[in-house]
């Protein structure tokens, strides 16, 4: 089984291949670049592995909530690809992915992205009997409501830390933040979720599978 897997919701280009047991996992950090960047960095490490896109089964990506320009060139770069090929896509939410950069098990892990606008993209994790479990839905929050919805001993990381931090340490109390090393998804976590789904069954089709948006729609054209 052989899937090729892209998160593209933050500053970094995060690209991964799992080829019969192997991970390979490429990092790149972007910017603005992602769209000139992003097939080209496809093409070089499929090419590395020694295999083609139509050996590909399976096609992953993170959906968000993150940079709308992002998602959307990731998410269609991905349809596209398995349109093509006729292959399934697994998403996973950019939360999820950045959860599984915290290990702690005794206390509540809260994924939180700058959102911009004053607001925080976030979810709060938990483990269970060694699995990660998801204890709350996808929020935008502002950084008072993040404070009166997360409760008791948690530990947060994301980059909304680098703007917020201080204040969650000073009005959470048994609250703690992770550094910078840990504020961004990592591939190998997006191909391990990748797998899980596979083995769960739980993927879509490109024409199914959409984008975690948690602004309110706002940007789109409204027809009379």
């Amino acid at each position: 089984m052989k899937i090729l897997g892209i998160e593209t919701t933050t500053k970094f280009l995060c690209l991964g291949l799992y080829a019969d047991g192997l991970f390979y996992e490429y990092n790149l950090e972007v910017g603005r670049n992602l769209s000139a960047l992003l097939a080209p960095n496809i093409q070089r490490v499929i090419a590395a592995a020694e295999l083609e896109i139509a050996d590909i089964d399976y096609f992953a990506c993170g959906l968000g909530p993150g940079s709308f320009t992002g998602m959307r060139i990731g998410l269609a770069t991905i349809k596209g690809l398995s349109i093509v090929r006729n292959k399934p896509v697994i998403g996973i939410s950019t939360l999820d992915i950045l959860a599984k950069n915290a290990d702690s098990k005794d206390r509540l892990i809260v994924s939180a992205l700058d959102a911009r606008r004053g607001l925080i993209y976030c979810s709060s994790y938990k483990y269970e009997e060694g699995a990660l479990r998801r204890k709350s839905k996808y929020l935008l929050l502002s950084l008072d409501e993040f404070v009166k919805k997360f409760r008791g001993k948690i530990q947060v990381l994301g980059d909304a830390v680098d703007l917020y931090g201080g204040q969650i340490l000073t009005r959470m109390k048994d609250s703690s933040v992770l550094d910078k090393d840990y504020w961004f998804p990592r591939t190998h976590n997006l191909m391990e979720l990748a797998l899980a789904k596979i083995k769960a069954k739980q993927f879509s089709s490109a024409l199914t599978i959409k984008p975690i948006y948690l602004y309110p729609k706002e940007c789109q054209i409204k027809t009379k």
